[in-house]
């Protein structure tokens, strides 16, 4: 077991993530999107939206910032207004990269067609609203690494310092 992985990031969604390289595309896709059709690896994400995924899988998921829409979804206007889930998913995003402008559009073919070459396919069950995104590379400066250095031997102190206390009061 591991701490603080969000619980809606099953075993299989983290090893996608993990084995993503930059320039790699994952899909979060809608309950209807055809994922067994366009998916070179479909994992299943049942009970959770897509909204919930972007806020658990973007604090560690790098956008890839060489390229001009490092997300992706459908084009609805031929059909009518686009979703509101579309506002919740930039808003979320931009609270994650504030470099972000807005999603590039795809007809709804193309856009199957992109995720046939996806790196996987997550399906959720979002009623509407499917988005691509395209890692980026890590690029941690060193003063970030120190930092976590720094975060990991402060908690490490904390639990000591707290096992002792239990010790001491005997619980």
């Amino acid at each position: 077991m591991l701490r603080n992985i969000p619980i809606c990031i099953s075993p299989d969604l983290m090893h996608a993530l993990m084995s993503m390289g930059h320039g790699d595309e994952i899909v979060l896709a809608d309950a209807d999107f055809p994922a067994a059709t366009h998916s070179q690896r479909l994992i299943r994400a049942d009970g959770v939206d897509v909204a919930t995924l972007l806020k658990a899988i973007l604090p560690f998921f790098p956008l890839d910032s060489f390229v001009d829409h490092p997300v992706v979804t459908m084009d609805c206007s031929p059909w009518g207004d686009e979703p509101e889930s579309y506002e919740r998913f930039r808003k979320i995003i931009r609270s994650f990269n504030p470099g972000f402008t807005d999603f590039g559009l795809m007809e709804r073919f193309q856009l199957y067609e992109r995720a046939s070459r996806a790196y996987a396919v997550v399906v959720t069950s979002e009623a509407d609203g499917n988005v691509i995104l395209k890692k980026g590379p890590v690029m941690s400066e060193p003063q970030t690494s120190i930092n976590r250095i720094a975060a990991v031997q402060e908690n490490l102190a904390l639990l000591k310092r707290k096992r002792l206390s239990k010790l001491k009061t005997g619980i």
